[in-house]
Order: structure tokens, then sequence, then C-alpha cells
């Protein structure tokens, strides 16, 4: 055997023992010192077809991502592995980690890749190796049509469309990888299937991502497949050194700290219903319908007053209902207190009925009574409001009481005249100005009440009467599509986001509701710690909406001509700074 035979021999000896161990491949070749569990990820992800990872925060699946693509890349020469994700941004984050963190540590990994083709910027971002491989990233949509791949890796994979998945990005999976020994009459039975790879954090049941992780696990128990599933919780990263436990207390710790949102980017557990629950999430979950809300002028003037965004002028018979529930101002013992705003847009339909779409949703903490009736107040008049609705037991009087008196708008200088309730006399006393304005729905909650409230909401999400924004994912999607809305700066970006991220709250707020049923009567009550606040506002708000809907109804069977009953509103009179109206 001559030398040369002798040197491809070790060659490809050593080839096939790092294949089948990659873990040692990133210990010799990239000089890393992985943890057990990523050792172990590397070696499924390699030896598998069909790979899932439900990963919390802070153990490092971009990074471990870097590794298993440089390693495939190299020990498969002519491998194509193609990355994309919710957004570019997230993609590009597996090449930069490669270029940055992986290749500075190992001058073998730098002489594998051919820097002269490698790019790595918004329009055109891959790494080439000088043996046929490369990385590159594809959007997540229709311009990604054309690519090939032998490996698919698609990380937070939740956020991108199913659809997207498989008519698109799975059909870069044409041909696998064609390595010349299999040309070989003795190797013509073995093959090299093409990859995909999904790695996300977990999300709520009703989606795609948990069909797709629980598939997985239960094709495991078929011997004759190569699938693998696998969730690694917060715990994990604590006992590996990655995550402090100061850390995660200081962040359960936190007034807004949500019991859904840390089971699925924390726990890596995917949320769903529990048994007995009153509000099922998936009846809630299909009416996130709504693709922008409206903003208040000082928000939707970031955006320079996108029509999209901006309060637009009310249609004929269209009815706006604000609705409130007030809550204590912040405290160590309240600390889960919280006021909560909803708008409720009602379209009226042919059928006499309404629709209602919740555009707008809001929250104070740690405001005094006349500051809360003064956010309200504004919101009603800059929404053109028709009716505000208030819990008037305990705190929420002392808010009706200042909504009845006249106020003054410290910022503006603007005069607002007092208001006054429309369904009770006892309430209505209250106010003494005189030519009062009766738009005040004050709810005074009781048993049956409380219960009716209960059920209206319920059969309002199942039967798709309530329409809610979509989740903050796709809200944030679309806002990205509005000019100027990718020059702001974070906070910015994230005060126009809040109406999404408030709906996902309520979500996650009604599907945590606990109830019994007393004397025939549905009882409401949150567990310990949590928190009903926004459950409360809206259940009040859509209970006013069915009255409203109840006396349309009647007045279509009596014979009234709609056009009659539909009238535009004139603008609120109150008076602006300077005597003007």
């Amino acid at each position: 055997m001559s030398r040369q035979d002798r040197v491809l021999e070790g060659i490809a000896a050593w080839a096939g023992y790092y294949r089948c161990n990659p873990h040692r491949f990133a210990k010799d070749y990239l000089h890393l010192d992985l943890h057990l569990f990523q050792k172990i990820l590397l070696v499924m992800m390699n030896s598998c077809t069909s790979f899932v990872f439900i990963a919390s925060r802070g153990l490092g699946k971009t990074f471990l991502s870097a590794i298993f693509c440089c390693i495939r890349c190299i020990l498969y020469p002519g491998t194509k592995i193609c990355i994309a994700s919710g957004t570019r941004g997230q993609s590009i984050n597996v090449l930069e980690k490669i270029q940055t963190e992986l290749k500075p540590n190992s001058k073998e990994l730098a002489n594998e890749i051919d820097e002269k083709e490698t790019k790595i910027n918004g329009t055109n971002a891959q790494i080439v190796f000088k043996n046929g491989s490369f990385i590159k990233v594809v959007t997540a949509s229709d311009n990604a049509r054309g690519n090939r791949a032998n490996i698919l890796l698609i990380d937070e994979y939740r956020m991108v469309s199913k659809d997207v998945i498989d008519t698109i990005l799975r059909k870069f999976l044409t041909n696998p990888r064609q390595p010349r020994y299999l040309k070989k009459p003795e190797y013509k039975h073995l093959k090299e299937r093409n990859k995909t790879l999904y790695l996300s954090s977990a999300y709520f049941k009703d989606h795609w991502s948990y069909t797709k992780a629980a598939d997985n696990c239960r094709f495991m128990l078929d011997e004759k497949r190569k699938d693998f599933v696998c969730g690694f919780p917060y715990q994990l990263a604590m006992t590996e050194g990655l995550l402090f436990e100061e850390d995660v207390a200081d962040q359960m710790a936190e007034s807004d700290f949500s019991e859904v949102k840390w089971s699925m980017e924390m726990d890596a557990m995917f949320f769903g219903d529990s048994d007995g629950t009153f509000f099922d999430f998936n009846s809630i979950s299909k009416n996130r319908r709504i693709k922008y809300p409206m903003l208040p002028d000082k928000l939707a003037s970031k955006l320079g007053n996108s029509q999209k965004v901006k309060i637009p002028p009310k249609q004929n018979g269209e009815v706006r209902i604000l609705s409130a529930d007030i809550a204590l101002m912040s405290s160590k013992k309240h600390n889960n207190d919280a006021s909560a705003i909803f708008i409720n847009q009602l379209l009226p339909t042919k059928v006499g009925r309404y629709s209602s779409n919740i555009v707008y949703c809001d929250g104070a903490e740690g405001l005094h009574t006349e500051d809360q009736a003064l956010m309200i107040r504004r919101l009603y008049e800059e929404f053109q409001c028709d009716y505000i609705v208030l819990d008037c037991v305990g705190i929420g009087l002392g808010v009706y009481d200042a909504l009845v008196r006249e106020m003054t708008d410290p910022e503006t200088g603007d005069i607002y005249p007092a208001l006054t309730c429309c369904n009770n006399q006892e309430m209505a006393d209250r106010c003494t100005a005189k030519g009062a304005e009766k738009v005040i729905w004050a709810i005074k909650g009781n048993p049956t009440l409380n219960s009716e409230c209960a059920v209206l909401l319920r059969e309002g999400f199942r039967s798709g009467k309530i329409r809610l924004l979509m989740t903050e994912y796709d809200g944030e999607a679309l806002l990205g599509e509005i000019r100027g809305y990718s020059s702001l700066n974070p906070p910015e970006r994230l005060s126009l986001q809040m109406p999404y991220v408030h709906t996902t709250l309520l979500i996650n707020e009604l599907v945590k509701l606990q109830h019994e049923e007393v004397g025939g009567k549905v009882k409401i009550h949150e567990k310990s710690g949590m928190r009903k606040d926004r459950y409360s506002s809206l259940s009040y708000n859509f209970y006013v909406a069915t009255q409203l809907e109840a006396k349309l109804s009647k007045k279509m069977n009596d014979g009234f001509n709609m056009n009659d009953i539909f009238v535009f509103k004139p603008p609120k009179n109150h008076i602006r700074k300077g005597g003007g109206r």
C-alpha cells in the first residue's frame, strides 16, 4: 500500500469516527468544551432526519446550531444547508456566531472557509467552504423559492407559517447529497437522506408547532424512523451554569410576571386548556383576526399618522364602548392589581346585530383616582366613544365621582364637561351638573349579573362575535411593513406593540381563571397571586354591548329603517384651551 493510500485510508477512518461522534470533532477540531446535553443533541442532530428541539431561553440553541452546521459542512463535503427563521435577523445570528465565536477559536475551521465567497449582509448571507459545502440564510417567505438544500434548519419555527414551510422551504430538499462512493457497487444499498431541523421555544397547543413536536414524539416509537424531539427547561440552564438563580428569581418577582409566558419560554412547555376551564383557549385564539389596533394620536404619530393605525371616523351606526376595571395604587400588598381598559368597536350587521372588535387595550399601575379618571376621559374623547363602562363598587366609585364633575386637563388646558350615569338613577343623582351627557354604565356586580357576564363572554368567543388583535409576533411583522417603524428605537416600537401584548395577556388571564357553580350561577375567581382585572373589564364591556344589541334588534323588529337608526354622532363638545370648542 502506497503512502498516499495509507493517508487516504487514515482520513476515511477519522472521518467515519467523527461522523459517528460529532461531539468529539467539536472538541478536537473546533476546540470546544461542550456540556453533556449539547453533546447528546449534536449526535441526534447528525443522525436523525427530523429533529425537533424545544428550548428554554438561555440554553444557546443558536450557538448549538452554528456548531452543527460547521461540523456537518466539514465532515460531509458538498453539503448544502439553508437556514430560515421568523425574521431574517434571527437566521443571520447563526452565521454571526460562526464568524465571531467559532472561527476565532479554531484555526482549522478558519482554514476550511472560503473567505472570498463568504458574505454576511442584509441581502446575501452565506458561508462557503472550500470543499463545496455552504450555509445559506433564506427568507421564510415566497421570495425563497428556487433554493436547494440537503439540510433545512428552521430557527424559531413557531414563528414561521406552516404553509410557507410545506409549500416553499421543504421543497428545497429535492435531492440528497450524492458523494462519489455511493456510485460503487458495494455501496449501492446505502443512501443519505436529507434533514429538517426545527428549533424553537414552546408556544400554544392549538398552534401547528405543537402538532409537529407531538408527531415527532409519536414517530420516535417507530424503530424504522429516525425522528427525534426533546424539550429542555430553564432548570437545565441553571444546572449547567448558563443561567443564574438570582436572575430567575428577579424575573419571577416582577409585577407583570406572566405564568403562561414563563411556562412557554422558560419551562419549555406548550400551553393549552386545562381540565374544567371555563374559557377554552381554542375558542378565544381563533378570534385573533384584527390586524391593526386603533392608536391614540400620540402613538400613531410615530408612524406618520398611518391610516392603518390611526383612529378612523365612525361608520354609520357604529358604536364605541370604553370599559375600565379600576385598581388600587401599586403596592407590595397589591402588586398584582392594575387598571385594565378596553375599547370595543361595535359594527352593525345586516341582521340587526353587532360584531365586537376589541381595537385597543391598555393598562395602568400606580395612578391616583383623579389620574385614572383623566386617562379615561382623554381616551373617551380621542376615540369618539359613546359609552363608558365602569365598575362602581369600591375604588371604582372614586373614579366615577371624578367623571361626573367638570375636569381640566393639566397638559392641554382642555375642559371636559361632567358626564353622568345612563342606567342607574341613584348613580345619576351623584352628578350635580345640569345637562350632563348620560353615557356612563355604572356596573355594580352581584352573583346574577356576574354569572350572566361570564356566560355571555364565553358564548361571544365561541360564536365568533368578539374579534381580537393578532398575536404580538404577527403584530410586529405587520407594523414592520409601515414606513418609519424600522427607524424607531426599541422602546418606541414596544409602545406600538403593547395593544397586541395586552391582548395576549388577556387570553392568558382568561384561560387561567377558575370557576364554580353556586346556586345555578357561575362564579369566576382567580388563583392566588393571579389577576382578573382584564376579564372584568372586557366582560362588562361585552355585557353592555349585548344590551345595546337587544335595543337595536327590537327597533329593527318594530319596523324601523336602519338609516333612521344609524346616524353619525357629532364630535364631543368639550372646551379647548382658549375658549374654542
